[in-house]
């Protein structure tokens, strides 16, 4: 029986992130992936590269959703202002 790469703990990993800042941990040795960018500088053992992610990666959003939600929140905002300042 064999262990996954993304199992072992003497594993190194790099930081990915996609068009949506969506992060993700890799080998560092496997090919990126397409759709996906290395962070720069950040590579290590599973915990180091796990604390990264947790620091960084606040909104579980995708980009899209934050973008759209605000656009909503800005309509909104426009529709409630009295008229003289519209």
């Amino acid at each position: 029986m064999s262990t996954s790469c993304f199992d072992r703990e003497d594993e190194i990993f790099i930081v990915l992130v996609n068009h949506e800042e969506q992060y993700s941990i890799w080998p560092h040795w496997k090919a990126v992936p397409g759709g996906w960018t290395a962070v720069d500088g950040v590579k290590g053992d599973k915990k180091t590269v796990l604390e990264f992610v947790e620091r960084t990666w606040t909104d579980m959003r995708p980009l899209s959703l934050r973008k759209w939600m605000d656009e909503q929140a800005a309509k909104k905002g426009a529709e409630a202002a009295p008229a003289s300042l519209q």
